[in-house]
């Protein structure tokens, strides 16, 4: 399993569509999120921590290179998104009811997992409740070994950046652990903390900070070539 420090990329992009996305409530007269501007948020702040985890294209070439050198078979053409709609329809069903979302970006697929379901408050212990959720997450992830498996760990604005950053790397961590331990190939994984970077609502609000406290697991394909 490798993992990597949180760098501070700029998530202005993302913040700019959640300030966009807003309008004011008639009765209260507090700005709220429209349906539209909270997926524009999502979407933006999904393809910025996409963006940030490909940056480091010779950890995806290593972890690529020794899972093919062990067997793992490598996808090709019209398979890989054939591979991916498989996968995905798996984990929905496993997933169903569970609060864990699946997101289909491209040919990478997303699970989003609320910090309010995985972990106790500060801490990086994932939760017992949790178990059977990540269970079922594994046993998907060992049936669909052709994926790389990056896990990034997100926080709400709360205290200061630093340690923001470092309680977000060691719930990833934590979360990387349960699934090798389950049996999960640990050279696909890869884990990385953002911490405050990346949040896909307005953290003014219990609710928004709620939603911003998270991991997600993006499943990558690997492609032969």
């Amino acid at each position: 399993m490798m993992r990597c420090a949180t760098v501070r990329p700029l998530a202005a992009f993302a913040l700019l569509l959640t300030l966009a996305g807003c309008a004011v409530d008639p009765v209260t007269g507090q700005s709220r999120p429209t349906r539209a501007g909270q997926g524009a948020a999502v979407g933006a702040a999904l393809g910025a921590v996409i963006g940030a985890l490909t940056e480091d294209d010779s950890s995806r070439e290593r972890r690529k290179r020794a899972l093919i050198g062990a067997g793992v078979g490598a996808l090709a053409g019209a398979g890989v998104g054939s591979y991916m709609d498989r996968e995905e329809r798996r984990l929905r069903d496993e997933l169903a009811g569970t609060g864990v979302s699946v997101e289909r970006v491209g040919d990478r697929i997303v699970l989003n997992m609320p910090g309010n379901i995985t972990f106790a408050t500060d801490s990086s212990d994932v939760s017992a409740d949790f178990y059977p959720v990540l269970n079922s997450v594994a046993r998907v992830l060992d049936e669909y070994e052709s994926t790389l498996i990056d896990v990034a760990g997100h926080t709400d604005s709360t205290g200061s950046s630093d340690y923001n950053a470092a309680l977000s790397q060691r719930r990833a961590d934590s979360v990387a652990r349960y699934l090798t331990a389950q049996g999960v190939d640990g050279r696909r994984v890869f884990t990385r903390g953002f911490g405050e970077d990346y949040p896909t609502a307005d953290n003014g609000t219990a609710e928004g900070r709620r939603l911003n406290r998270r991991v997600e697991l993006v499943l990558e394909p690997i492609v032969a070539g």
